[in-house]
């Protein structure tokens, strides 16, 4: 598999390193789980915030950069697609956020990082890169072990999976089960989100690109919280310094990061890095004072199932 080449702005000379910049992001990445189970706040609320305190660096980049006018290069359907991109960013991030509420940091990371399987199905229809069978082994590894890290989430394994889906059904089981599928959903949106960004990163440099998105995300993640009642405000300082640490790590490390390294490497490779977050987030979580969640062994061979299936499918 060859490398995307790099934008015309960034010579490639002259550029960083992807693997050095996606080595920085997978740290960044790491703190999200973490940072997000400790924060008091509406998972709503808490993605508006880190979106807010995200724009306010963008749009610095943008003023000071001029990066602003490659706007003005792009189509109605290129705008609309990065508006998509950002609602897609907004679902993931409500959907995942809200995943932290009902199941443990290692299953909603470990689920939620399916996306790189999910994208190398979605290659077949919308890049023509159909995978190969190794891949699809590699699927069916993923998905085995994402059954195992949410019934390990679940009370009495299945048969207390039975007993959640029942109308009397357990509330921890109920609960845990939700988190986990709120965790799919945030795969989901995520990989369409990556879909996009492989595209459009080849016509718009870095700050203009995540300037769109994250506006478009933060747009949708405020009409969303308006519309369902979340409080957005005053928020507490302890809240703030969480909301503030997901927009400098997760978010500008993280995300904008492997945004970056979307014009130089194909989205395969870039969502790989999400691979890593897993053991960090969990290792994090488990040594965080505020957490202190030890994974269980059998989450632990479940999500070593996914990552293991996910590797499989995602390698050329």
């Amino acid at each position: 598999m060859t490398s995307a080449p790099a934008h015309p702005d960034r010579p490639a000379a002259r550029a960083p390193s992807p693997w050095l910049v996606l080595g920085a992001a997978l740290v960044g990445i790491s703190f999200a789980a973490p940072l997000i189970r400790l924060s008091a706040a509406d998972p709503l609320v808490i993605a508006t915030w880190r979106l807010g305190f995200s724009l306010i660096i963008v749009a610095a980049a943008l003023a000071i950069g001029g990066g602003w006018r490659g706007w003005r290069t792009l189509s109605r359907a290129e705008l609309g697609l990065a508006c998509g991109a950002g609602a897609l960013l907004a679902l993931h991030f409500w959907s995942w956020n809200a995943s932290l509420r009902y199941t443990t940091v290692a299953a909603s990371v470990a689920l939620v990082n399916l996306q790189p399987v999910i994208i190398a199905a979605a290659s077949a229809w919308l890049l023509a890169e159909p995978p190969s069978r190794r891949q699809w082994v590699g699927v069916g590894v993923a998905v085995i072990g994402a059954l195992v890290v949410g019934l390990a989430d679940v009370p009495g394994g299945l048969a207390g999976l039975a007993d959640a889906l029942s109308p009397t059904g357990s509330v921890s089981g109920s609960r845990a089960l939700l988190g986990d599928l709120l965790a799919l959903v945030g795969a989901v949106t995520a990989a369409g989100y990556y879909l996009i960004g492989r595209r459009l990163r080849q016509r718009l440099d870095l700050w203009p690109y995540v300037g769109l998105v994250y506006g478009a995300a933060f747009v949708v993640c405020l009409a969303l919280a308006i519309g369902t009642g979340s409080e957005l405000g005053p928020q507490p300082p302890r809240e703030l310094a969480i909301f503030a640490g997901l927009a400098l790590g997760p978010m500008l490390l993280g995300h904008t990061g492997m945004n970056w390294a979307l014009g130089h490497l194909p989205a395969f490779v870039v969502n790989l890095t999400t691979l890593g977050e897993p053991v960090g987030a969990t290792l994090l979580a488990a040594i965080l004072p505020g957490i202190a969640e030890v994974p269980g062994p059998w989450t632990l061979f479940g999500g070593a199932l996914v990552l293991g299936g996910v590797l499989l499918a995602a390698r050329r």
